[in-house]
C-alpha cells in the first residue's frame, strides 16, 4: 500500500490547459474517487499519476518517492481500464500471469496469486478460457484479477464500469467495494457517474474545467455542497435552481424568486447566517419536498403536475410554479396525474443559497471552491 501526494501539477496540451494546477493528498488504504463531466481532467490526473502523461508543472509522489521521472512499469501500480484490454489469443489464467512471467517470478508463486485472486472474484471456472468466450462482466473480473496477481501498492481504474449494463455496474461496483475492503490497497478511481462515485469512494474529489471543486466524504459532498456545479452534478435528480433575492419580512427572512412565484421562509439556522441580497439562488434538492394537502404561505408552494415517474414506493413530479420548472422526489400516492394542481413543502433546513453563476459559491459554507478563469 501507498500514499500518493499530487502537489500543483498542471497538465498543457499545446496551448490548452487540462489540469490547473492541482494539489492532492491521497491516505494509504484510501479509496479515493475522481468525478465530474468530460473533459474536466480526471482521467488525465490518472494517467499522470499512472506515467501514460507527461506532467506540465507540480509533482506527484508515491509513498514519498517523486515519480515524475519513473518509467510506468516501474512505479509499482496496477492500471483497469475501460476496454478490458486482454490478450485475445491467451486464457484467462494466462492474461492474469502474463506480468508475472515478465518480472520472472516463480511459477508456485505465480500459480499461488492467480487462483487466490481468481477465488476473490469467483473466475476459478473461467481459468482456461479466452476472452470471447466471456461475457463483459466476467472480462472486467479477469481485468481486476490481472491488477490484484502484481499486488501493486496501488490500484487505478479508469472508468472500469461504462460498458456494463445498468444491472452488472450496480453488482460490479458492490464487488470492488468489498475487494477494497479486503485488500486495503489505495485505490484512485476515475468516473463521471455520480452515483457510482457516491457508491465507492471512502473521498470524493469533484473536478471541474480542470479544478479540484470540493473534496470529502460522500455524506459531506451531497449534504454540503461549496458551489453551486458541486450541487447540481452530484445528486439524483439533479438540484432545483430558483434565482430571486433574499428580503426581510413578516415572519423573518424570505427567499423570494424574481417574479415572486415561489416565496419561502428561511430555516431560523439560515437566517441567522445570512442576510438580505438582491441576487441569490435557491438549491432545492428533488428529496427534500414532501406534497401537503393544503397551502400555507411561506412554507409551501403550489404547483401543477406536468410529468408523473413512479419508482415504487416514490414517484419524481416534474411541476411548474409559473415559469420555473422543478422536480420533486415524493412518497408514492396514488391519484397524482398531469395537469393536477398539487402543494409542495421542503425541509427549509436543507436548503441551499448560491451566489450566481454556474460556479457561485454557497452562501453557508465556509469557503468556496476556486472558480475557473
Amino acid at each position: 500500500m501507498a500514499t500518493v501526494t499530487i502537489s500543483n501539477v498542471r497538465k498543457f496540451y499545446d496551448n490548452v490547459e487540462a489540469v490547473k494546477g492541482i494539489s492532492l493528498d491521497i491516505a494509504d488504504g484510501e479509496f479515493v474517487v475522481l468525478v465530474g463531466p468530460s473533459g474536466c481532467g480526471k482521467s488525465t490526473t490518472l494517467r499522470m499519476i499512472a506515467g501514460l502523461e507527461e506532467i506540465s508543472e507540480g509533482t506527484i509522489a508515491i509513498d514519498d518517492r517523486v515519480v515524475n521521472d519513473v518509467h510506468p512499469k516501474d512505479r509499482d501500480i496496477a492500471m483497469v481500464f475501460q476496454n478490458y484490454a486482454l490478450y485475445p489469443h491467451m486464457t484467462v489464467e494466462q492474461n492474469m500471469a502474463f506480468a508475472l512471467k515478465l518480472r520472472k517470478t516463480p511459477k508456485a508463486e505465480i500459480d499461488r496469486r492467480v487462483n487466490q485472486a481468481a477465488g476473490m472474484l469467483g473466475i476459478e471456472e473461467l481459468l482456461k478460457r479466452k476472452p470471447r468466450q466471456l461475457s463483459g462482466g466476467q472480462r472486467q473480473r479477469v481485468a481486476v484479477g490481472r491488477a490484484i496477481v502484481r499486488e501493486p501498492k496501488a490500484f487505478l481504474f479508469d472508468e472500469p464500469l461504462s460498458n456494463l449494463d445498468a444491472k452488472l455496474r450496480v453488482t460490479t461496483r458492490a464487488e470492488l467495494k468489498a475487494l477494497h475492503q479486503r485488500l486495503k490497497t489505495t485505490t484512485v478511481y476515475v468516473t463521471h457517474d455520480q452515483e457510482e462515485a457516491m457508491t465507492l469512494g471512502d473521498r470524493i474529489v469533484v473536478m471541474a474545467a480542470g479544478i479540484i471543486q470540493q473534496q470529502g466524504t460522500p455524506f459531506e459532498v451531497y449534504h454540503a455542497p461549496v458551489n453551486r456545479f458541486v450541487a447540481s452534478f452530484i445528486g439524483t435528480p439533479p438540484m432545483n435552481f430558483v434565482e430571486g433575492a433574499l428580503a426581510g419580512g413578516e415572519g423573518g427572512l424570505r427567499f423570494v424568486s424574481g417574479d415572486r412565484e415561489i416565496e419561502l421562509l428561511l430555516h431560523d439556522s439560515h437566517a441567522a447566517r445570512l442576510e438580505p441580497t438582491a441576487e441569490v439562488v435557491l438549491g432545492l434538492r428533488p428529496q427534500v419536498m414532501a406534497l401537503v394537502p393544503a397551502a400555507q404561505r411561506g412554507l409551501t408552494v403550489t404547483a401543477k403536475v406536468v410529468v408523473v415517474e413512479l419508482l415504487g414506493d416514490q414517484m419524481d413530479l416534474t411541476c411548474t410554479v409559473g415559469s420555473h420548472t422543478i422536480v420533486a422526489r415524493v412518497r408514492a400516492e396514488p391519484g397524482i396525474t398531469p395537469g393536477q394542481t398539487v402543494h409542495l413543502t421542503a425541509e427549509r433546513e436543507r436548503l441551499c443559497y448560491f451566489a450566481p453563476g454556474v460556479f457561485g459559491a454557497s452562501l453557508l459554507a465556509e469557503a468556496g471552491a476556486t472558480v475557473p478563469a
